[in-house]
């Protein structure tokens, strides 16, 4: 399929740029009628199609609904439904006539599959991104925050999943190697149909019988398929056979295999979409999916990054993805009188550096990891855990420089450290005799402190957190990223249900949003473009 090209040439009289007296000049729609061609213009895709075949449908068009569609909560067919008939998507196409022909919902899906492949997956939000740079509203400030991502799909139970990673072992493999599994299985199912196996569900026994008999049938396929040469998808289906199996199941001392009482780690929750998982916004908030973390320049309002991860990764482990673009910037050396970690140093322009981000981005390393490059961290660093009516650790005095820890009875010991830096302090003889023993600890060894690698670190921040002027610059900054979130969030399709099933692709729409999230907001910031760039 080559290359198709968007109609340059305006018609005066079916045209749709009568729309421009009846939209707002601040509107995502004005701005791509007037700057689409400089945004997303044919060449920006010209890598993703080739120089025989027929035309496609011009990428400039695609790109411009795709973006109106993230932005309006539309699925694929009723994106396309909206650009045959409401004049305002031919408006921001370009003024397109009347009578533009559309095209079928799969262009979505096809140009989505060809940008997934190439080089720039993620050039529709790159080009906003570098317009807001040049037009200078992204500055060296960030604030970050996650949000839940609903799976698109039902979560299973343990039976459920093993009948399905069955069937879909059966499904995929050839011929002769079904005919193989299919002779090992016990159970009186030939795996065909989707759900839940017939039992009694209210008897005990008929529940016992049918997980050892699945259980059975999982092993003697995985047995099958040991030390072969697999296809890559009749493999990651073993893989995920196995995976199903063994975090939920156990065998008893009878030989016979139960569901364990326990919950595995990192568990899978359903063979439809191996990677979405539990997760919990906050102690009491549970989900299942993924989490989509952004990074957001608290002045303009701009998102500089989006990822995606499982439901259960910590806020924390994508911290350093989130402001690469700050980490990696030589410009934060412009200072060379600056030390590291010198929340005075700037980036040339006068403008400090910052990171702005609740408890859960306030880890040692993570705080460590700024103070190294030069940015001044506004992530906040929980106080030390305190037992319920005992002494928190704040209550004792930790000397790094001298390696001790002195306990509120004026009783001082030394750290004894680990192969990987980290330290325990045991106050176990003092603890027997200690007079505050009954407000301190009721451990038959005595009381214990932990010292990690950065407690220097977090002593440090948790510090600086008691100054009036941190807290009330957080909470005058910070609660800018979560309005966002919000907005990113305000339709149900697309929005907080994911519309996809695997991380890749969710994180792929996911960045779509935050692009036209930026395109909404520069349209109110009056961006426009001029022979040297961009401006506001």
């Amino acid at each position: 399929m080559t290359l198709g090209l968007t109609p340059t040439q305006a018609d005066l009289l079916r045209g749709t740029g009568f729309v421009a007296d009846r939209v707002a000049e601040d509107s995502i729609w004005a701005v791509l009628s007037r700057d689409g061609d400089r945004l997303f213009g044919d060449d920006l895709f010209a890598d993703l199609f080739t120089t025989t075949g027929r035309r496609s449908v011009p990428p400039r068009i695609v790109a411009t609904v795709m973006v109106l569609q993230r932005w309006s909560g539309m699925s694929d067919r009723e994106a396309v439904a909206a650009f045959e008939f409401d004049a305002r998507f031919k408006y921001a196409c370009g003024g397109l006539a009347f009578d533009y022909p559309g095209f079928a919902h799969t262009v979505l899906v096809d140009m989505r599959a060809r940008l997934a492949r190439s080089d720039r997956p993620r050039r529709i939000f790159d080009v906003v991104l570098d317009a807001a740079r040049q037009a200078g509203v992204v500055g060296t400030k960030r604030a970050l925050d996650s949000t839940p991502l609903y799976d698109a799909v039902a979560t299973q139970d343990t039976v459920t999943m093993i009948r399905s990673a069955i069937r879909q072992l059966l499904a995929a493999a050839g011929t002769d190697l079904e005919t193989e599994l299919r002779k090992v299985l016990v159970r009186d199912d030939e795996y065909g149909s989707a759900g839940k196996p017939v039992c009694d569900w209210d008897d005990p026994t008929a529940r016992t019988d049918l997980i050892d008999a699945l259980a059975t049938d999982a092993h003697g396929c995985l047995a099958v398929l040991d030390d072969r040469d697999l296809g890559v998808e009749v493999a990651r289906i073993g893989e995920l056979l196995a995976a199903v199996v063994g975090q939920d199941l156990e065998q008893a001392d009878d030989g016979r295999f139960r569901i364990a009482r326990r919950v595995a780690k990192d568990r899978i929750i359903s063979t439809v979409d191996p990677q979405a998982r539990h997760g919990h916004k906050t102690a009491a908030r549970g989900f299942d999916g993924y989490k989509g973390h952004i990074a957001e320049d608290p002045d303009s309002e701009i998102i500089t990054d989006t990822k995606v991860t499982a439901g259960n990764a910590s806020d924390g482990s994508v911290a350093h993805d989130l402001i690469a673009d700050l980490l990696n910037n030589d410009d934060l050396d412009a200072d060379t009188d600056a030390e590291p970690g010198d929340a005075n140093a700037d980036t040339g322009d006068g403008e400090k550096p910052s990171v702005y981000g609740d408890a859960a981005y306030g880890t040692g390393e993570f705080q460590d990891r700024l103070d190294d490059a030069g940015i001044d961290s506004k992530c906040r660093t929980q106080p030390p855990a305190t037992p319920k009516d005992r002494y928190g650790k704040d209550r004792f005095t930790i000397d790094l420089d001298a390696e001790t820890v002195t306990c509120p009875n004026a009783i001082t010991v030394t750290i004894r450290r680990g192969v990987y830096g980290d330290g325990i302090a045991y106050f176990a003889t003092a603890c027997a005799t200690c007079p505050l023993r009954d407000e301190c600890t009721q451990a038959a060894n005595g009381r214990t402190i932990r010292v990690g690698v950065y407690e220097a670190v977090l002593a440090r921040h948790r510090s600086r957190q008691q100054d009036p002027a941190w807290r009330d610059d957080y909470r005058a900054t910070r609660p800018k990223v979560e309005r966002k979130l919000g907005h990113l969030m305000r339709h149900r399709h697309g929005g907080r249900r994911a519309r996809m099933r695997g991380s890749t692709k969710i994180d792929a729409d996911f960045n779509l949003l935050a692009a036209a999230a930026n395109l909404a907001r520069l349209a109110i910031l009056g961006i426009h473009s001029n022979p040297t760039g961009w401006a506001t």
